[in-house]
């Protein structure tokens, strides 16, 4: 039975998964080398946290040679929707729509951004009509 995959991502871990979702399947050492020099991270810093990444389900790994190359399990989009709704579960009472309203009463929108939002808007109403 595959690990269980915790809900959320830490920082670091997001930072580590970043690099594996530009990169694809890499070494812990190519992983070290896709991360911005400041803060620079010490090589056990980001095995220790691709173990923990591993552990939680969301990057496997293949044996080439001594080295271990590691690929993501979980893609990007998947891990934003998960995300999305563990806030919106800890926050908002599992609804999206109070986490969406609070982003919009938080936030400066520009004109443009609020354009935008009415067509995404007005796309979503147009699908859900026909059910």
């Amino acid at each position: 039975m595959p690990p269980r995959q915790s809900p959320t991502l830490t920082e670091a871990e997001l930072r580590l998964m970043d690099v594996l979702w530009q990169k694809g399947p890499s070494t812990v050492q190519q992983v070290l080398d896709g991360l911005p020099k400041r803060p620079q991270l010490a090589y056990n810093s980001v095995l220790t946290t691709i173990r923990i990444l591993e552990k939680k389900g969301y990057v496997k790994h293949v044996k080439d040679g001594r080295a271990h190359v590691y690929t993501p399990v979980i893609e990007r989009g998947e891990a934003t929707r998960s995300e999305i709704s563990h806030l919106a579960q800890r926050f908002f009472k599992n609804s999206r729509e109070l986490l969406v309203l609070n982003i919009l009463e938080e936030q400066k929108i520009d004109e443009e951004e609020l354009k935008r939002l009415r067509q995404l808007l007005g796309q979503g109403a147009g699908e859900g009509s026909g059910r």
